[in-house]
């Protein structure tokens, strides 16, 4: 697996156009893309910060990852995950993964925000963090 940058860190928040205020009046940055992804019941703001994304993640169903996280998190958001690009593609990432024991959440891609095919690995086998693989925009 070639990993060629990270694509995105996600961050959960509790109130997505309270977040956006913090992200555009605080530190200068502009959303440029907001998103509902229905399967994963959230709602996504998009940030640029030269080559890596900023993705806000607010739950649409309290069911949902997000929400969850939330909760756990006593009623705070907070780094949910981290996302890197894979030249070689998703499915081939995945299956490199699990030949080295790593255990997935997602055993093939899926579409995920931006229109990017991902994959999730299971933060007991990558040293507590929740790790998304992408597709290589650039590819």
């Amino acid at each position: 697996m070639k990993i060629s940058h990270i694509e995105h860190i996600g961050i959960a928040v509790p109130n997505l156009e309270e977040a956006i205020k913090y992200y555009e009046n605080v530190l200068g940055l502009k959303c440029y893309k907001q998103e509902v992804v229905a399967d994963q019941k959230v709602t996504t703001a998009f940030f640029k910060v030269g080559d890596t994304k900023i993705e806000l993640l607010e739950a649409t169903s309290p069911d949902s990852t997000i929400a969850k996280f939330i909760e756990k998190n006593g009623g705070r958001g907070g780094m949910h995950h981290m996302a890197f690009a894979v030249e070689d593609g998703v499915a081939e990432a995945l299956a490199e993964v699990q030949e080295k024991g790593v255990k997935v959440i997602d055993k093939a891609p899926r579409k995920g925000a931006d229109g990017l095919n991902i994959a999730f690995l299971h933060p007991k086998s990558t040293e507590a963090v929740l790790t998304e693989l992408c597709e290589d925009p650039n590819k």
